[in-house]
């Protein structure tokens, strides 16, 4: 995590305004998230050949989600390539691509598939500019779906953000809108190092404004996505809409809750956590994946350290329960996170209870 300290700069509404004043001055056609996706990929292998997609059924099927739709007609079979089914392989494939001077994107079908291919994410991605004494970079984004969709079942719905954060070297980005999806997938196509890029399945098809042409969002740059004064409520890529419905309900008790979307986990905008933290007093932070070892307790961790002294409430947290996700969808609801945790969480913090 980045920061500690204190944070600087103007008010949160005044970034908000910032924000939505400069969006308004530029056109704002309405995408998809994986039409976001794709519109990001598209321009950047536009903008430079050595940029090439590689993946299972990316090509003549237009990606298993659609993300790839049309690049294989617009770039061709050289920058367009569909791969057996062999994570392992095909990751490998794209570092050795990386550090000879090319920008490959591997599309993995699922988070859930690219376990096969761990070892060459994290031991040769990830440490190549290490190992190297920095005669090499890897500029090697890694991306695909994850989370739980509709009854996928324990295999098909795991949440494995965590596991990368982890890792020195990876940067990790988690999108929840389709505007920073194109943003930081181009942001991630052009950094020096390895990036994982995590796109949440039932996100696919939501759609938001999203800026023609030339959009980068910065890594490490967390998202004030609604203001408030009681509580602060940190949360990403799916996670972010159940604290904007949770923030609704507490607003009809007259408790104002400030929601944040950090967009990257590594680097983390600690700063914007914080500065939340010294006027709210109080923290909850919503994830979905599993409690035990996730990000989410080394948010809590950072957050105790840095701003012990504002807090008047422990900082608590919001997990996926833990235990593999059931196929049942009354259990798989049960498992994840919903407004109503979240709502009790933030009256916990405030004593409302």
């Amino acid at each position: 995590m980045t920061g500690g300290g204190e944070p600087a700069g103007p008010a949160p509404s005044l970034f908000l305004a910032a924000a939505a004043e400069a969006r308004k001055n530029r056109r704002m056609p309405v995408l998809s998230y994986r039409e976001a996706l794709n519109q990001a990929m598209r321009e950047e292998m536009a903008r430079d050949d050595r940029v090439f997609l590689l993946g299972e059924e990316v090509g003549q099927y237009n990606g298993a989600y659609k993300v790839s739709q049309g690049l294989l007609k617009e770039f061709g079979p050289w920058r367009v390539v569909d791969s057996p089914i062999s994570e392992l392989g095909f990751a490998g494939l794209g570092v050795g691509a990386a550090i000879a001077g090319l920008r490959p994107i591997i599309e993995f079908m699922t988070w859930n598939f690219a376990l096969l291919a761990y070892d060459q994410i994290v031991n040769n991605a990830a440490k190549m500019r290490s190992m190297s004494g920095g005669q090499l970079t890897c500029p090697v984004v890694f991306r695909g779906a994850q989370g739980a969709a509709h009854q996928l079942a324990s295999q098909h719905s795991q949440v494995f953000e965590n596991i990368y954060a982890y890792i020195p070297g990876l940067k990790v980005a988690v999108p929840a809108t389709p505007r920073d999806a194109k943003g930081l997938l181009k942001t991630a196509i052009r950094d020096e190092d390895p990036v994982v890029f995590m796109e949440s399945e039932v996100l696919y098809g939501s759609k938001g404004e999203v800026e023609e042409g030339e959009l980068l969002i910065p890594f490490g740059q967390a998202e004030i996505v609604r203001d408030g004064g009681d509580v602060t409520i940190v949360a990403w890529q799916k996670m972010r809409f159940v604290a904007l419905k949770a923030a609704e309900l507490l607003e009809q008790e007259g408790i104002h809750a400030c929601v944040i979307d950090p967009r990257t986990l590594r680097p983390f905008d600690l700063p914007a956590v914080l500065g939340s933290v010294a006027r709210t007093h109080r923290c909850v932070i919503v994830e979905e994946g599993w409690p035990w070892m996730g990000s989410g307790a080394q948010l809590a961790d950072a957050v105790q350290r840095h701003a012990f002294d504002d807090l008047d409430a422990p900082v608590l947290r919001v997990t996926g329960r833990d235990v593999p996700m059931p196929y049942a969808k009354p259990l798989e609801h049960e498992v994840l996170p919903t407004p109503e945790r979240v709502v009790e969480a933030c009256k916990n913090v405030l004593y409302r209870t």
